[in-house]
């Protein structure tokens, strides 16, 4: 079992940066996948970006070449710096932790980005 805590959310212009931390209750050198998802009011929850135990990536078309995802598995933390944003950006972002069998959420930090 995992607790996720997320932290960095806030009010930003548009064009503006923010840098999310998820921190893990416990080691996540050893989980197969760490994610940053995000949801809006009667909207489905989607993927952001996603990082596996080896380093890989994986990202949304829509935040590609603006955000970087990125882990400190000393820190047993998971990053997402968000760059040139857009109020299309807004919602809650969710940190999520998981395998083939099992995952973990965290409950979210909110991003509002105004026009």
């Amino acid at each position: 079992q995992v607790q996720l805590v997320e932290s960095g959310g806030g009010l930003v212009q548009a064009g503006g940066s923010l840098r999310l931390s998820c921190a893990a209750s416990r080691s996540i050198a050893s989980i197969p996948t760490m994610g940053w998802y995000r949801q809006g009011p009667g909207k489905q929850r989607e993927l952001v970006a996603t990082i596996t135990s080896g380093d890989s990536t994986n990202y949304a078309d829509s935040v590609k070449g603006r955000f970087t995802i990125s882990r400190d598995n000393a820190k047993n933390t998971v990053y997402l710096q968000m760059n040139g944003l857009k109020p299309e950006d807004t919602d809650v972002y969710y940190c999520k932790a998981h395998s083939s069998w099992w995952d973990y959420w965290g409950l979210g930090t909110r991003v509002t980005v105004s026009s």
